[in-house]
């Protein structure tokens, strides 16, 4: 088996497959890429077995083979070189490995591809075409808010509610929630699926212009772009009813400059406790105070904005963390939170819609510490 091609080339495609190899497995073989030659096409491939992306790139000098390739060791090598072309050679009977650039020679040791995971056969059901960066849009815009806990599996993905003319995408781990949705989208079918976050960001990141083509069927998603096919398990776990806890009459409404707040929440949330990262908001016509304190540190910060606000005075408390990830994510201008009562859920929205598009992200509120 041998191929000749570019390191800059070759360093590009092993990034975006190499974010899939776990990053420990009990299985030593997933800490390998899978490459394949065949007719002057080199294909790399990585799993952890819910989550398989293969990506198909030219090359040159080919004899076609296959052979498990060592991932830490050769994207290391491939990112430490300058652009240079790059001579692969491989003894698929010994699993020898080497590879040669004008400079140097560096030696390897495979294995064989026989004891590769074999990837699932894909054939979806249902099939639905994306603009590229609609998609990242979708999923940048939610997955910072997907849950970790094991223990609730279904929030740890981000759930597409796909109708027939809008598609929508959903993210909450009990704390926050985001819904983005966007009607400038026709689909023609109807279903909800959840897919996982760690598979969603490699698609985000490694997606460029063009369109994605989104396929799955009962077990598994496919997305394939830019000669690429990511194939994830989806999670069959039913997703908790997010509407109900969307509050529908928020009266309060607080308009404010999205920067300056962003800004001013970092700057306070400094002096807050390690346990609880609370800021406070103090409410009172055209002004937004921001205030923390570490009571056992005697520490102590407070700064006040300039708002549109004309309700009745209030204060609520927020983890910080969760309000800087909020306004991180929106990106207008201004940005205006409904309020209600200091123990119900608030939302936040950008002052300005994107045409054809609907961005709400709610925060559960904390207890003030008296």
């Amino acid at each position: 088996m041998k191929f000749l091609t570019h390191s800059s080339e070759l360093q590009k495609v092993l990034a975006n497959v190499g974010s899939v190899i776990p990053a420990k497995s009990t299985l030593p073989i997933l800490e390998n890429f899978l490459f394949e030659i065949s007719r002057d096409k080199l294909t790399i491939t990585a799993t952890d077995l819910d989550t398989s992306m293969s990506v198909t790139m030219p090359v040159k000098n080919t004899q076609d083979g296959k052979i498990a390739v060592p991932a830490k060791r050769l994207s290391e090598t491939v990112r430490s070189l300058p652009n240079t072309e790059i001579e692969f050679l491989a003894d698929v009977e010994s699993n020898k490995i080497l590879m040669k650039t004008t400079n140097g020679e560096y030696k390897l040791t495979g294995e064989t591809s026989d004891t590769y995971p074999s990837i699932p056969t894909f054939k979806g059901t249902n099939e639905l075409r994306m603009d590229n960066e609609a998609l990242r849009r979708l999923i940048t815009k939610t997955s910072f808010a997907v849950s970790t806990d094991e223990l609730r599996p279904a929030m740890t993905g981000i759930l597409f509610q796909i109708k027939k003319k809008e598609i929508r995408a959903v993210a909450t781990d009990g704390h926050r929630l985001v819904r983005i949705t966007k009607s400038d989208f026709a689909s023609g079918i109807e279903q909800d699926v959840i897919v996982p976050a760690k598979a969603l960001n490699i698609v985000a990141k490694s997606v460029m212009e063009g369109e994605s083509i989104f396929s799955f069927n009962e077990n598994n998603a496919m997305l394939s772009f830019n000669n690429t096919a990511l194939i994830s398990r989806m999670i069959e776990e039913k997703y908790p009813n997010y509407e109900s806890v969307i509050p529908l009459d928020n009266e309060k409404k607080l308009t404010v400059d999205k920067n300056q707040l962003l800004a001013s929440v970092r700057r306070t949330s400094l002096y807050a406790s390690s346990t609880n990262h609370q800021v406070r908001f103090s409410l009172k016509k055209g002004s937004l105070t921001v205030s923390a304190e570490d009571i056992d540190f005697g520490s102590e910060a407070r700064e006040t904005l300039t708002c549109e606000y004309s309700s009745e005075p209030m204060e609520i408390g927020f983890n910080s963390t969760y309000i800087v990830d909020i306004l991180s994510h929106l990106d207008t201008d201004e940005v205006t939170f409904a309020l209600s009562l200091p123990t119900r859920a608030c939302t936040v929205q950008p002052s300005e819609q994107r045409n054809g598009e609907s961005l709400l992200m709610l925060v559960m509120p904390v207890r003030l510490n008296s």
